[in-house]
């Protein structure tokens, strides 16, 4: 299991506000003296190596492609350059970025069509809601009308999983993202209702009892935000839910919490006695998430709990082997910088300050040198180096901080 993720030799907490500057002068090793370091002072650094890492995944993943888009997905493919530039933009307000990002996503809307897929992360729901908002920050209402009809268009077929990545659970966040930044009721409540019905009576036809809510996906009754209950959870406690659907979401989460594993983490799937990931997709982060979001939506102690449990497996096991979002360091951040938000404790900030500063001074070295892995696809957003400069853009502002593409 060790060789999945480095051993955290970091200082569990720094008080930066007492640290000597006759040791910032005297520290050898480069993270250490970033650690003792001023948050902003930090946040500058991680900005000047966003913007870096900005300029060459659009020059590996648009540039040298000549605009043609092979892999439209924001999980592996052009649109997650398109939603990286777009907080690029939110971040400087450089017009430049916004203009290229409309321009990536109008390629992926070519490339999408007959796709069938109809998520956010992987499908034509992420193409069309992303063009509307960008298409409306920009200026263009008839090209963010045209983007909006073409989601409206989007027809959800009858033996669609629940999942995040591939099912209605993707679907839903789409919905979610539009009327949180077009305005609300873009999506009707009408036909956000009929996907959410589907979607907890198929839970409800699985769980048989066991636990309230229990959805399959190839076969494996996962647990974690890309595939499994973690996800589908987070989503539903978005909608308008009815007064026992609420139960059903708060119960399939006890449910979860009590069948954890004794180090605080959680299985992959039901049934599973592996406790070897510490992913965003399966194990502890992604399901963290969900309960930092739960502790909120519920006011809920117990959740909040059962998620500073979590992160304590994270800060022990989450500096992984990998850099991405989906299962690496940059994506276990974000259940500190979540947690900070809800706490408004200093320390988990300084823990999200710390992996961001682990990938800052160590990511490409160790990535040259074959110890860490940068990715089947290394610039994309949700396995590459593109979920790293989304983190460093995201550090910036912690208390506006959310995992792409997740935490609205």
């Amino acid at each position: 299991m060790p060789d999945r993720f480095f051993p955290n030799t970091m200082p569990s907490f720094v008080d930066e506000t007492t640290v000597k500057e006759s040791f910032l002068e005297g520290a050898k090793d480069p993270l250490l003296e970033l650690l003792y370091l001023p948050y902003g002072t930090v946040c500058d650094k991680l900005k000047r190596v966003a913007f870096d890492l900005k300029e060459t995944i659009v020059k590996e993943t648009w540039v040298c492609k000549r605009g043609r888009v092979s892999d439209y997905t924001i999980y592996t493919g052009a649109l997650g350059t398109a939603f990286l530039l777009f907080k690029a933009y939110q971040v400087t307000l450089d017009k430049n970025d916004l203009a290229l990002c409309s321009d990536i996503i109008k390629a992926c809307d070519s490339a999408s069509r007959g796709s069938g897929r109809v998520t956010f992360i992987c499908g034509q729901a992420g193409v069309y809601s992303l063009g509307a908002v960008v298409a409306k920050q920009s200026g263009d209402e008839q090209l963010c009308d045209h983007y909006l009809t073409k989601f409206k268009e989007i027809e959800l077929p009858k033996d669609l999983p629940n999942e995040l990545l591939y099912g209605r659970a993707g679907f839903l966040w789409a919905c979610s993202f539009l009327n949180k930044n077009i305005g609300r009721e873009t999506i009707s409540p009408t036909q956000i209702r009929a996907v959410v019905a589907e979607v907890i009576k198929s839970g409800r036809k699985m769980g048989k009892g066991k636990c309230p809510l229990m959805y399959e996906w190839h076969g494996k009754r996962y647990w974690g935000a890309a595939h499994g209950l973690a996800g589908i959870m987070h989503v539903l406690m978005d909608m308008e839910l009815k007064a026992d659907e609420v139960e059903d979401v708060k119960a399939t989460l006890h449910y979860m919490i009590r069948n954890r594993f004794p180090s605080g983490n959680y299985p992959s799937s039901e049934g599973s006695e592996s406790d070897r990931l510490v992913h965003w997709c399966h194990g502890a982060p992604g399901v963290a998430l969900t309960l930092i979001k739960a502790a909120k939506v519920f006011s809920n102690d117990e959740f909040l709990q059962a998620a500073i449990e979590a992160a304590e497996v994270i800060w022990n096991r989450g500096l992984l082997k990998r850099v991405g979002i989906c299962h690496g360091v940059s994506g276990n951040s974000y259940v500190f910088l979540s947690l900070y938000r809800l706490t408004g404790k200093v320390e988990y900030l300084y823990k999200a300050k710390a992996f961001a500063c682990f990938l800052h001074t160590r990511a490409q070295t160790l990535i040259s040198e074959g110890v860490m892995h940068g990715g089947d696809r290394p610039y994309s957003l949700f396995e590459g180096m593109g979920g790293m400069a989304y983190l460093f853009f995201d550090m910036i502002d912690p208390i506006e901080t959310r995992f792409p593409a997740y935490e609205l």
